[in-house]
Order: structure tokens, then sequence, then C-alpha cells
């Protein structure tokens, strides 16, 4: 895919502007930069070749090809993949429960990106898998992957998630916070658990909803730590339904009860032309418009509370 960009009228080009100053008005990364110099046909100006170090002026347009990348994970057409939405940067998947988002090296096959891979090969896309997001293999919910390598640290950038999670115990509906250092347990490679050494966590949830001695929180997880929801809830003596892990119990939901429901992120404003998209400069994605992606509560989860 090809990329445009056209140097805009105003003050910093009024007089030219170096190539490089204006890739970073671009959002182009110094990683891409150097996909396209080295491995790339390069950057052109008006369709000639561009260096750099040379000055680009208002109403010029650069464009470059985003470079070649690598086959991705092995592709498994079995694994259905479910497209919620996608633009010309970003594609959202809804991920089922006990499938895990990528591969390992003692467990290459049967996850997210394998399907992700051969899904995106069909579209004519690039199989590599670039999640935004991770979610644990029993947690089901939204997953963000940008298209390309332009688009991934854009996107990593400006995302806002929403978690439902049923947890032990009627808490009091309404707002509260958990802010605790979360860190390794001493004695698990998986297991992470509230520790002053930890690194600071932050989650803010609702209570939406009390039945059955179990309560609905919509969760806002503030920062991002593994296992983060999973251990907050737990360190104040509710875990997660389904989570023995942490001390829930399965005997109702035979995973933890944890769905990512909500999305929300931005994209450059773009036009779709022949072979690429035209991106609008500059790339600002506080003012552009947001994308909000929902998915409803998973029958499992549901079925807590009938």
């Amino acid at each position: 895919m090809r990329l445009y960009f056209t140097v805009p009228e105003d003050r910093q080009t009024q007089n030219g502007v170096l190539l490089r100053s204006f890739l970073r008005r671009c959002a182009v990364s110094t990683e891409l930069a150097r996909g396209v110099k080295f491995r790339g046909s390069g950057f052109f100006a008006d369709g000639q070749p561009v260096q750099a170090n040379r000055r680009v002026y208002p109403g010029q347009v650069v464009s470059f090809e985003l470079p070649p990348e690598g086959e991705g994970v092995a592709p498994q057409p079995e694994i259905p993949v479910q497209v919620v939405y996608q633009d010309a940067f970003a594609v959202v998947l809804e991920k089922p429960p006990h499938l895990a988002v990528h591969p390992t090296l003692n467990y290459p096959y049967d996850t997210l990106a394998n399907g992700y891979g051969a899904w995106a090969a069909q579209q004519g896309h690039s199989p590599v898998f670039r999640p935004v997001n991770r979610i644990d293999k029993d947690t089901s919910g939204l997953v963000l992957a940008a298209k390309n390598t332009y688009a991934a640290p854009l996107l990593a950038q400006n995302v806002e998630k929403l978690y439902y999670a049923v947890v032990e115990g009627e808490l009091p509906l309404g707002k509260g916070v958990i802010d605790a250092p979360i860190g390794r347990q001493a004695d698990s490679i998986i297991g992470r658990c509230v520790t002053p050494e930890g690194k600071p966590s932050r989650t803010e949830y609702t209570i939406v909803k009390v039945k059955n001695g179990l309560s609905l929180a919509a969760c806002v997880p503030v920062t991002g730590r593994t296992h983060q929801i999973r251990v907050h809830f737990a360190s104040i003596g509710h875990p997660l339904a389904g989570d023995d892990l942490y001390g829930g119990s399965r005997q109702r939901i035979g995973r933890q009860a944890l769905h990512c429901a909500r999305q929300v992120f931005r994209v450059p404003d773009y036009t779709p032309c022949p072979g690429g998209i035209a991106v609008a400069v500059p790339v600002d994605l506080c003012h552009s418009s947001a994308v909000t992606v929902e998915s409803p509560l998973p029958p499992d989860i549901a079925a807590l509370f009938l």
C-alpha cells in the first residue's frame, strides 16, 4: 500500500521544510522511515525520488510504499475470525474464550493470530498480526490490531477500553477505584499479585448489577498491567467468578468471567485513492474522529444473572 501526504501551506512550510521533519508531522516513525529507505523503494515528492535531507514545499505530494514484510505466523484458515470493524488502519476482532491471542515458542498454532494470518491473506492485507491490546486466553471480547507498520504506533497511543467482570460477592452499586501496585508472584511465572514492589496500577469500576451473590462491574483499566482487573478484585476479597488462578470458583462458569466490551480509538483522517490512501496533514489524532466498537456480553457471562 502507498501512503500520500500533501504538504500544507502554513508557517512551518512556507519556505520549505526538510523531508525528515515533514515525515515527523505525518507520524512516520523512525523505524518505518528506515524501512522505507533501506528495504523499500524510498520517498517521492510529486512522483520524483527525494532524500530525507531535501526540502519539500506547500502543495507537493510526498508518498512512499510501505516496505515489504514477513509472512507472519503459520496461517490457519480453520480458525474462524470474526471481524467486527475495519478501516485502512485498524481491524477489530471478536475473540471467543479459550483461544490464545498470539503463539508462543512452545505453542506456535491454534491462536487468533494464526486465524488472522489466513483471513488477512485472503483479503489481500499483510498477514502480520499486530495486536494493540492482548487479552488472556480465557477472556473474551474485542482485540484491536493495526493493519500495517504505519498504523501500529498511532493506534497504540489512543485506546480506551471497557471490560465487564463478574466478581464474587455483592458489592455496593456505583463507582469505585482500586489503586494498588502489581508485580509478579515470587513462586509463579504466570501469576501476579498486589505488592509494594510492583508497578503503579489503577482500575476504575462501576458496579452496575448485583444478583445471585455476584456483582457485574464495568471496569476501565487506567494502567495496563498483566491480569490487572483479575488481581485487583482478588486483592479486595472479590475474585472474578471462574478465576481459579486468583481464588475464584468455577462452580458456575468454567473460565474467568471477563469480557472486553468496548474499544475507543482514533485513526487519522484519510481518503482512499488508487493503490493507497491520502492521509490528512498534520496527523493529529486528538482532533480526528473517535471510533467506538462494542461487543455484547457472551452467553456464559450473561447467564450468571438470569
